[in-house]
């Protein structure tokens, strides 16, 4: 099962440490990284990753203050945090806070892969108790749709209506806003390089300059449709490209 990863550091040295260790890991999809709370906690209404590792002293909001935020103001399911620092006396903050780890700066190879196989078994326990659905069940009108995820090429949000692009060339609109399409979508392949769409990666050949240092998606199908890449998702996106 891939899991989709943030970083919240706002040291350089330390950010890209964290960033290398990770990309190590064959089941991670890193996501955009912030740079302080303020910065995550925006971020993490459109990308909504399965872990965050947390950096406690940062500029503005802490890393504490972040995760009681996070834990007090969203629904199930809730990301699992990694606390990260250089100070070793926030083992009992971290605890009450129920965060998965608390991992010392500089990092230690062997600790980090301790803190990994800890945040592995609770994605799976949380997994395990979910629901499995081999299919994607959405509502259309006045009745269900039953799809296959990877029959999916990407999502668009128009307005008030979400439409599903199928690599046949099937158009489905739907009320479900992209937020829930995204949930429904963990465990595959899906990335949102722009906050109105979100893409199969597995569809993606191909991607071609845009303007401005800007670049397109194109995706398999008999449109070859081309899907922006924002900028601030540009580095994320990439990371997750690599990972799939």
């Amino acid at each position: 099962m891939k899991m989709h990863v943030m970083i919240a550091e706002d040291e350089r040295i330390a950010r890209e440490e964290l960033t290398y260790l990770l990309q190590q890991e064959n089941d991670v999809i890193l996501c955009e990284s912030a740079n302080n709370g303020e910065e995550l906690l925006k971020l993490y209404q459109s990308i909504h990753p399965d872990v965050i590792f947390l950096d406690i002293h940062m500029p503005g909001i802490n890393g504490i203050e972040v995760a009681q935020l996070l834990r007090k103001g969203l629904r199930e399911p809730k990301p699992l945090i990694v606390f990260t620092t250089a100070y070793d006396n926030y083992g009992v903050q971290a605890f009450d806070i129920q965060a998965t780890d608390y991992l010392l700066k500089p990092y230690d190879k062997a600790r980090f892969q301790v803190a990994m196989e800890r945040v592995r078994t609770e994605l799976s326990v949380k997994e395990s108790s979910a629901p499995q659905f081999d299919k994607l069940v959405i509502s259309v009108e006045e009745k269900m749709r039953i799809l296959d995820p990877k029959q999916i090429g990407y999502a668009v949000r128009e307005g008030k209506i979400l439409k599903i692009y199928k690599l046949d060339n099937e158009v489905i609109e739907t009320k479900m806003n992209l937020k829930e399409l995204e949930e429904k979508l963990r465990g595959y392949s899906f990335y949102r390089p722009h906050r109105s769409y979100l893409v199969n990666l597995d569809a993606v050949t191909e991607i071609t300059p845009w303007f401005n240092g800007a670049y397109n998606l194109v995706i398999n199908d008999s449109e070859k449709s081309q899907i922006p890449v924002s900028r601030t998702a540009w580095k994320g996106f990439m990371e997750a490209l690599h990972q799939t």
